[in-house]
């Protein structure tokens, strides 16, 4: 992806202000026009992104295996003891 810098870097030309040192200055219209281009290519990268999800997700159902996995709830058990993070005396004021 291209930085922001990139999409200004042809129109920026250097303006002195008085008793003080050289600043860029853009002008409007290429900054409107740079702000367009970075849309664009936003879409762009967006389009290619939400493919790629859709591809990964079609390949992901293709090698899911066809056994039903235990919820990570199962792992818990009622018998397994609970113990504080803190100690009593360590605990912060709510």
């Amino acid at each position: 992806m291209k930085s922001a810098a990139d999409y200004l870097e042809a129109h920026v030309f250097e303006a002195r202000r008085p008793r003080r040192e050289l600043q860029p200055v853009v002008a409007y219209s290429d900054a409107v026009q740079a702000i367009e281009q970075a849309l664009a290519d936003a879409e762009k990268y967006k389009y290619l992104l939400m493919r790629a999800l859709r591809r990964h997700a079609d390949d992901a159902a293709l090698t899911r295996p066809t056994q039903a996995t235990a919820p990570a709830s199962s792992f818990f058990t009622e018998s397994a003891p609970v113990l504080p993070l803190y100690s009593t005396s360590e605990r912060m004021a709510a």
